[in-house]
């Protein structure tokens, strides 16, 4: 029989070597705390910078860790989902590693969800980034709640707390692609999801694994894994340039047969501009259609989301 568990947080590490040492220590301190038992999974998500090194130490030292190793780097989703799988608590909250996420904001999300919720997500209030990130975050933000029609005011913080039945719904999902967060919403109950705002820290060691194209490649998978907005809206931009195009082939008839065809001859230019646009946007719903065929062929092969490499210490999750 193992030892019941009443509190997981999952962090997964992708070279944050860094940060490793003081997010263990805060993590620890803020948990004993709360006088409850817990455990800590780490993920290394494939790091190259010797993080594995620095986590194996941790975990030698101390028996609340569990260190997770990828065979190469799948992705935060991904991480977040092995530490779902060999998670042992009641609650389970998630957590970056880069420590922009203050570990000490942990009980005000324990204390939510003891007020009968299911999922607590987090708002970062006065965010340490730059300029770029928080205008990206706040496009994404508004895209995202319109596509997916889920109204969370920050999709970015992956300091959340769920209860174990919302973990294990999501863990019964064999889909690859996802996006945990909007994942956990389709299992809550609508009344029972609540958000609070929490502090941001600016990052002082390392660097963010979230460039510009990161970021976009991001928003994509998550529109195309959860809506059939892109593909409605081609459907709706299809039949608004039929229409035009009908109604200015009209136009042309009508002018042409008024002023003569001197004067269609001057507009084909403008016929040259309009069949480009039409081409463009035929070549744009293509690669739309033929994302979603990707990932539709992605899930029928029915391959894992991740390898994991090795996990240590051996422990049983609970039953």
């Amino acid at each position: 029989m193992t030892e019941k568990i009443e509190v997981s947080v999952i962090a997964p590490v992708f070279n944050e070597r860094e940060n490793l040492r003081e997010m263990h220590e805060r993590l620890t301190k803020v948990l004993k705390s709360l006088n409850r038992s817990y455990e800590i999974i780490f993920v290394n998500d494939g790091s190259t910078d010797g993080s594995g090194q620095i986590l194996a130490e941790i975990a030698q030292q101390d028996d609340n860790v569990t260190v997770i190793e990828f065979n190469r780097n799948y992705g935060q989703h991904q991480a977040v989902f092995a530490g779902f799988e060999n998670a042992r608590g009641e609650v389970i909250v998630t957590i970056d590693s880069d420590l922009q996420n203050p570990p000490e904001e942990i009980p005000k999300l324990l204390q939510k969800l003891n007020e009968g919720y299911e999922v607590v997500f987090t708002i970062r209030e006065n965010r340490k980034d730059s300029l770029f990130r928080k205008f990206a975050s706040y496009v994404r933000n508004k895209i995202t709640a319109k596509t997916t029609g889920v109204r969370l005011k920050d999709y970015g913080s992956m300091l959340v707390a769920y209860k174990r039945e919302i973990v294990d719904a999501m863990c019964s999902s064999q889909e690859v692609s996802t996006y945990i967060p909007l994942l956990a919403t389709r299992y809550a109950s609508p009344q029972k999801i609540a958000q609070i705002s929490v502090k941001h820290s600016a990052r002082t060691k390392g660097k963010s694994k979230y460039g510009p194209i990161e970021l976009i490649m991001l928003e994509f998978d998550l529109i195309t894994s959860f809506s059939l907005w892109p593909l409605r809206m081609m459907m709706v931009l299809g039949a608004v340039v039929s229409i035009c195009s009908i109604l200015l082939g009209l136009f042309l008839l009508i002018m042409r047969i008024i002023m003569g065809s001197q004067w269609a001859a001057y507009g084909v230019f403008t016929l040259f501009a309009v069949l480009f646009a039409f081409v463009g946007a035929q070549f744009f719903a293509l690669g739309l259609l033929g994302e979603y065929i990707g990932r539709i062929y992605s899930e029928v092969r029915r391959r894992p989301r991740f390898i994991i490499k090795s996990i240590y210490p051996k422990r049983e999750k609970e039953k």
